[in-house]
């Protein structure tokens, strides 16, 4: 019996310690990341002086800039990585209203991870129906934002000057953070060995190395403290959403955001809702609230990011804001009025049913929404 115990003491010390131990991988990722954000913040700098805004000219076209973020996010299936780059390419000199569009996309696309998972329960038509309407609320909701907010942009550039207002609050003249950026000090002694490296090459080719090195560490950081963050935080997520989900839409919103700020990523906390629905456990509209929620969760990455970048830190900060202030008035917007709140839901019970009737509705959806939508808006707005 005494060695039993030694035995069960010495494996949950040897767990605690790999806990910890992970705890600290984490941080260290999250360091490079911001790193990684800096790299290409001055690198897109270097590369191209002052020509950024004839460099993305093909994306001052809104709907160019919409598509542009739309299909990055599909690829890549990570809107935090998306944003984190176009945090580090504003920082770089891309012009915050043509980063914008690109913001809502990251929205749109993100979404796929999800409606992809819903179809392993394609078996089983019942279980396919509530799995891939979950899936796709997610989806109506996103578009539904765009279809508010994206004219309202255009027209006033209300994002636009709350981004800068919010902004203008850490920002101090040329001083960010009032002055006080440990962050950046944090980050400096690496970034500033990596830029020496690629200064000798060049401003372009020095440029477009330092973007191509910030973009893969963006995408290693992210991609392991995702998987770290499941190993140790997805058995909790999963309490928290169990807990949350009955308590009412308030609740669901405040756990939505909370669990995808802990696993930092929005495909994730969606995708863990969906066998949850496919199974009946839960219904589409007690996992709605849940979904709003993890729109605004995945906003910290941008915040994050933006605390370290070397160049525009204020546009940096500026176009993190405006992905949270979009997430945020959406959802109050949407769940706020009544006569919207529930047309997402409508929209994705209806889909659900007809995929489930003719499952070619599901394919046609995925790459309609996804690809060949995005794919003729951005032939025809060339043309214009």
């Amino acid at each position: 019996m005494v060695d039993t115990n030694q035995a069960q003491d010495s494996a949950a010390l040897e767990h605690s310690k790999g806990g910890w131990l992970q705890w600290v991988m984490v941080a260290g990722l999250i360091y490079l990341l911001i790193c990684a954000v800096g790299l290409i913040g001055s690198g897109f700098k270097l590369a191209t002086g002052d020509q950024a805004k004839e460099l993305f000219a093909f994306a001052t076209n809104p709907f160019a800039g919409l598509v542009v973020g739309t299909v990055a996010t599909a690829l890549i299936q990570s809107s935090s990585t998306v944003t984190s780059i176009i945090v580090g390419l504003v920082a770089g000199g891309l012009p915050v209203a043509v980063a914008v569009p690109m913001v809502m996309g990251a929205n749109i696309g993100t979404s796929i991870t999800n409606t992809i998972v819903s179809l392993g329960h394609v078996r089983e038509k019942k279980e396919f129906a509530r799995a891939f309407s979950a899936a796709t609320v997610h989806d109506f909701f996103n578009l539904l934002s765009v279809v508010i907010f994206l004219p309202l942009e255009i027209a006033f550039g209300l994002l636009e000057k709350i981004g800068k207002a919010l902004a203008s609050v850490f920002v101090v003249g040329d001083a960010d953070m009032g002055g006080m950026n440990f962050v950046k000090a944090a980050t400096a002694p690496v970034t500033d060995t990596i830029k020496h490296l690629f200064e000798p090459m060049g401003s372009t080719v020095g440029g477009v190395g330092l973007i191509v090195v910030g973009i893969v560490l963006i995408f290693l950081s992210i991609h392991y403290v995702g998987k770290l963050l499941k190993a140790l935080m997805v058995g909790k997520a999963k309490d928290i959403m169990h807990t949350a989900i009955g308590k009412g839409p308030i609740s669901g919103i405040f756990s939505g955001t909370l669990v995808t700020v802990l696993v930092q990523s929005s495909s994730t906390t969606t995708s863990l809702m969906v066998p949850l629905a496919g199974s009946g456990a839960f219904g589409l509209k007690q996992i709605y609230p849940f979904t709003l929620g993890a729109n605004i969760g995945t906003c910290i990455t941008a915040l994050l990011a933006a605390t370290a970048v070397t160049g525009d830190t204020a546009a940096a900060l500026q176009i993190a804001f405006i992905h949270l202030t979009y997430n945020v008035l959406g959802v109050i917007l949407i769940f706020g009025l009544p006569f919207l709140r529930f047309l997402p839901v409508k929209s994705a019970e209806w889909l659900g049913v007809t995929a489930a009737d003719n499952k070619l509705v599901a394919l046609l959806y995925i790459l309609g929404v996804f690809f060949v939508v995005p794919g003729l808006c951005l032939g025809v707005t060339s043309l214009i």
